[in-house]
């Protein structure tokens, strides 16, 4: 990797006179947030960072990606040019009117980033079949770079998670006539020295004596790996054991496998880097043998997408097990596949391992049997839909058929808001014009940051050679927008669907169309186009491809609570509500909420958690046109999406569609009205808070302002005077994500 000849860095007089003009437009549960999720720790001043110094390192890491950084020819101009950007998107950014992503805002700027490229991407997407591992910072001892094997897309997988990332996978039927029969069962064993802290409790878990396995057994007649104490020795030790199973893969024609995990660190040691603890080798010793035991059923006959979903599953299962709060995991199968549709009916297997990933069934705009998804959803919730072939065809559907225009499109990642080819990620920014316009910003301006800030990040330094050569193909970027719905209701005084009419469709079924507001249509067109000429410009600067697709709605979700608007497209959950988050009971931060006013009380389902209830108003609340997910209706969330989806966004549109019991037998019909246009769907049934301790309770503006009236102080000010600004290394909110949905992870 090549170094910098000329660095960026923001100075201080700089830093100071923003501070001085620019106020943080923190929502009501913004700062709080923030401190507890993107504050990392200084170790040289003994605490956390402050919310200048978080965006002063996000932005430096991300301008100093700039290739011509490292090239001799950078003029001065150039340079100065660079420098300018640097100071506008500081501005933009620490004034809450944008952000990137929480992967962003937690990583860029860190040497983690310079280790692991990867790292400042949310989420990736992998095709379940055999693979080259090719030119990566991974390659078993026992292939070369160009022989497939069954074990790359789950050595893919459990790297990504184990970054930190949320990865979608494909076992869609395509896939899974690619699988090999499995040839043979594996004796699997595990060995672990007296030496390790971790004996006890291995041994427990079913691994054997070290001293005791050697002086009976020559490690010469087996397949035999000493796993180091890194994330790359746990991806290593899965793939021998899985290619075992596969005569192409097992030149030697071993039975055995033998890992030995003595040398991995014991449960609670401290993880540098990434941060956070061990989990010490026991839950990888369950996945070992429970992965192993899915093959060895297998064998005589290929791997299903059920087989494939589980052994996914089981990876993510012990990557939450390693201290990452969620491995957010999407698979994608086929939509007449009803083994996958069906596959957490198990509920045994679905407390055990199955709960690991959402699941979605890939269709396309001659499909129409959507009423058993339908009722599958109203069961449990499962599965979304995706139109891959939407996706390979179209960008916005605004912009019309472009056969081919993303024609190696195979999935999504696990939010659905970015259509993926094989090895790819999200690279996610969002601007919030609510707050954007509120600041003085044109949005034009605010939209060229985001696409420039994204265009950047494919200059990363990516670790598989899967993902280096689909990132350099199409160098995809996700400029996003939050509070679309507080931004739509304030400039424009209306929401975009103004009312619906009677029509038929193409092929003659009664339909409602939706119609739009024609001045949001054209606002939402203009700034679309702003960000394609911004990427053509920036990559013409670079000398790189223009971006294949450009803009996304993402789910948003911890990022969106920063600035207080509604996460992505959604409508907020409610007008005003209580909202309750989690926080370790040893958290310095609760003495200062409680003396602040907010409600504290013990967590009713968690040990050592403390839950906090935070009273929030949503943007334009008392606006007679304001709706919230509680009582908009399934037909207007769907016409919306399909409004992103077609002057917007080119990717796709994160949605979660929230629906009443009484709008069930609406969910077929609307599904496939909207075929030929939503790329991506998922829908849940509407909660209002009924169960102890919700995460999100509506209340009425009394009570809200009962509750607002008890808060005294400001949290910030507070902790700063309690604390002396000094902070607890290691400690975070218990409930974080960077996703409305709860399905990406920030770390």
């Amino acid at each position: 990797m090549m170094s910098l000849l000329r660095k960026i860095k923001l100075d201080d007089e700089f830093i100071d006179e923003v501070k001085a003009t620019v106020k943080p437009h923190w929502g009501e549960l913004g700062w709080v947030t923030y401190k507890r999720t993107y504050a990392r720790w200084i170790p040289e001043l003994g605490r956390t960072e402050n919310w200048s110094e978080t965006v002063k390192r996000v932005i430096e890491g991300n301008i100093n990606l700039d290739p011509r950084l490292k090239d001799e020819s950078l003029t001065e101009e150039q340079y100065q040019s660079l420098v300018s950007e640097a100071k506008e998107l500081y501005k933009l950014v620490y004034g809450l009117a944008a952000t990137p992503s929480g992967r962003n805002l937690w990583i860029s700027g860190t040497e983690y980033q310079d280790r692991n490229g990867d790292a400042l991407n949310n989420c990736w997407f992998i095709a379940i079949r055999p693979q080259k591992y090719g030119d990566s910072h991974i390659l078993p001892s026992y292939l070369n770079e160009d022989q497939v094997a069954v074990s790359m897309p789950f050595s893919f997988m459990f790297d990504q998670l184990m970054k930190g990332g949320g990865v979608g996978f494909s076992v869609v039927p395509d896939n899974m006539k690619q699988m090999p029969v499995v040839d043979k069962k594996v004796n699997l064993t595990v060995l672990i020295s007296k030496s390790s802290a971790s004996y006890k409790d291995s041994i427990e878990a079913g691994a054997i004596d070290r001293e005791d396995y050697l002086k009976d057994h020559d490690i010469a007649d087996v397949r035999f790996y000493k796993l180091p104490d890194t994330r790359e020795g746990w991806v290593v030790a899965n793939a021998n054991m899985i290619d075992a199973h596969f005569s192409a893969t097992n030149s030697e024609d071993v039975n055995d496998v033998v890992l030995d995990i003595t040398d991995i660190r014991p449960k609670g040691a401290k993880i540098k880097g990434f941060g956070g603890t061990a989990s010490g080798p026991v839950p990888l010793i369950e996945m070992f043998f429970d992965i192993n035991e899915v093959l060895d059923n297998a064998v005589g006959k290929q791997l299903t997408s059920v087989d494939c979903t589980d052994m996914g599953n089981l990876i993510g299962k012990t990557v939450v097990a390693g201290n990452v709060r969620r491995s957010a995991e999407l698979a994608l199968g086929g939509a007449t596949d009803d083994d996958f549709i069906t596959m957490k009916q198990d509920q045994e297997k679905l407390y055990h391992h199955r709960w690991a990933s959402n699941n979605s069934v890939a269709v396309d705009s001659k499909f129409n049997k959507y009423q058993p998804i339908a009722d599958s959803i109203v069961h449990n919730g499962e599965p979304g839909i995706v139109n891959l072939e939407l996706s390979r065809n179209y960008g916005r559907i605004a912009d019309g058929y472009q056969p081919g225009i993303d024609d190696a499109v195979e999935g999504t990642n696990p939010c659905g808001e970015i259509s993926l080819s094989n090895g790819e990620p999200c690279n996610l920014f969002e601007v919030f014009p609510v707050i954007a316009e509120k600041q003085g910003w044109e949005l034009e301006e605010a939209f060229d940051l985001a696409a420039r800030y994204t265009k950047r990040v494919t200059f990363s330094s990516y670790d598989w050679e899967v993902s280096r050569k689909a990132i350099q193909k199409n160098r995809r970027i996700g400029v996003s927008m939050s509070g679309i719905q507080d931004w739509i209701l304030n400039t424009f005084g209306n929401r975009v669907v103004t009312g619906f009419e009677e029509t038929k469709d193409q092929d003659g079924v009664a339909i409602k169309k939706p119609v739009y507001d024609k001045r949001i249509v054209k606002r939402f067109d203009d700034l679309y186009h702003s960000v394609v000429k911004a990427d053509e410009d920036y990559s013409h600067e670079l000398n790189c491809n223009t971006s294949i697709k450009h803009t996304t709605v993402k789910p948003s979700g911890t990022v969106a609570k920063l600035a207080g608007v509604s996460e992505g497209m959604h409508f907020h959950y409610a007008g005003y509500l209580i909202q309750r988050i989690r926080f370790q009971d040893s958290d310095p931060l609760l003495p200062a909420l409680k003396a602040c006013g907010y409600k504290i009380e013990p967590d009713v389902y968690t040990k050592h958690t403390m839950c906090v209830e935070f009273p929030v108003k949503a943007v334009n609340a008392d606006n007679p046109n304001f709706a919230s997910a509680g009582n908009v209706s399934i037909a207007e969330q769907f016409a919306t999406q399909a409004f992103l989806q077609t002057y917007w966004s080119d990717n796709a549109v994160s949605c979660t569609v929230t629906f009443q019991p009484e709008e069930s037998d609406e969910i077929a019909p609307l599904m496939y009205q909207y075929r030929n246009i939503t790329k991506s769907t998922s829908l849940l049934p509407y909660s209002g808070g009924e169960f102890k301790q919700a995460p999100k309770e509506p209340i009425n503006k009394k009570v809200y302002k009962e509750r607002e009236s008890m808060i005294i102080g400001n949290v910030a000010k507070k902790f700063a005077e309690m604390n002396d600004n000094h902070d607890k290394k290691d400690i975070e909110l218990v409930d974080q994500s960077d996703c409305e949905s709860g399905a990406c992870p920030i770390r």
